[in-house]
């Protein structure tokens, strides 16, 4: 990192950070949900994720593109809308981030089994089918303002958290609604429970590629801005 310029550690601090927030909060809601018996509610859960998106894409979309999602990396990579070279440091920055919140939930509530683990609550095939489609609404959406330089952008924001939240409300009780493989790592990873880790990485990647020709057909390929959502 000490040999990137100074703009790009902005970006991968950016990243990093942002990630944690939303890792932070999002599972922090889920966990605090668990040990006080059921006080935040699952609506209450997913308006928390959609929330901190909002709340991050305004604080640091300026700086990264706020992306959060190593999903989400990757198809806007392959969308054109970021470089090569920043590819690998925006993952390794959100699984970081996203791993500091898990280990950081696990801190503050030592008694909590799972820390926000993404856990199939129906078939293995609806789970992952439901992360791939969800992912790719998110991810059309997410291109949609990417490929639009107007004024309209400034709702970008609201509209994406939104798109969040909607999922996580009506899929969560059946798949999680991760959307997100670092979301999903990293409480993983920190409460031992691999089991279905592979549905939540495969679902939302499959999902933010399906969006990409979506939206290039119907939106057709813009100029890339390094800065969109």
């Amino acid at each position: 990192m000490l040999s990137l310029n100074p703009a790009t550690r902005q970006k991968i601090v950016a990243e990093c950070f942002g990630t944690f927030c939303l890792v932070f909060a999002g599972t922090g809601a889920i966990v605090i949900n668990q040990v006080t018996g059921g006080t935040v509610t699952h609506p209450g859960v997913a308006l928390t994720f959609g929330l901190v998106v909002m709340a991050m894409i305004y604080a640091l979309g300026d700086v990264s593109g706020c992306h959060l999602n190593p999903a989400v990396t990757l198809a806007l990579h392959v969308s054109g809308f970021l470089e090569k070279q920043l590819v690998f440091p925006y993952l390794m920055s959100q699984s970081v981030g996203a791993l500091l919140a898990s280990l950081t939930l696990r801190l503050l509530f030592p008694g909590n089994t799972d820390w926000g683990v993404t856990q199939p609550a129906g078939s293995l095939f609806q789970s992952l089918a439901l992360e791939c489609l969800l992912t790719l609404i998110l991810m059309f959406t997410i291109l949609a303002f990417a490929k639009n330089s107007g004024p309209a952008n400034s709702l970008a924001g609201m509209v994406i958290g939104a798109v969040i939240a909607l999922e996580a409300l009506f899929a969560g009780p059946i798949c999680g609604a991760s959307m997100n493989p670092a979301r999903s790592l990293a409480p993983a990873l920190v409460g031992l429970d691999l089991r279905h880790l592979w549905i939540y990485v495969a679902g939302p990647i499959s999902g933010a590629f399906l969006a990409v020709p979506l939206s290039n057909f119907i939106h057709g390929k813009a100029a890339p801005d390094q800065h969109s959502p």
